[in-house]
């Protein structure tokens, strides 16, 4: 987790004006892997009070831009954002609560996946998403006999 000082000095590296806005949204992104943007407005509002939520937007989308946060979102979810960034990791989601992992980049380097005709690009990321169920959704589930 990044503390305040970390996030602040994250933010300078990235030539980004420090913001107490800008501060508590990248701290939240960090202590909350995965968050939708709900949660983020949720986690920067009890540290700020009353923040809009489209400057909880705009941060999210300069942060985004600096490379300082990544957006992911899987199909039928939406947006995400995670501090883990330029490591070309992939993503695991359960299809029945939709909890998200990360996954490391089975062959270990970017872009990881070598495509089979690039048609011209300079591949710089591959993105894969593999989907299953958690291990606490296959979970059975007890119940307790009524007497």
């Amino acid at each position: 987790m990044a503390t305040p000082p970390d996030v602040e000095n994250m933010l300078r590296a990235t030539a980004l004006r420090v913001t107490k806005p800008r501060v508590a949204v990248l701290a939240a992104v960090h202590e909350h892997p995965h968050a939708d943007t709900d949660t983020v407005i949720g986690v920067v509002r009890a540290q700020l009070g009353e923040v809009s939520h489209q400057a909880v937007y705009d941060v999210l989308r300069a942060l985004t831009t600096a490379g300082l946060v990544r957006r992911i979102q899987p199909s039928g979810s939406v947006s995400r954002y995670e501090a883990r960034v330029g490591d070309n990791h992939h993503h695991v989601v359960c299809r029945a609560c939709g909890a998200i992992a990360d996954v490391d980049c089975a062959v270990g380097h970017a872009p990881c996946l070598d495509p089979a005709d690039d048609h011209g690009f300079a591949v710089d990321e591959a993105e894969v998403i593999y989907w299953g169920t958690c291990a606490s959704c296959r979970a059975p589930v007890t119940t307790v006999p009524s007497t």
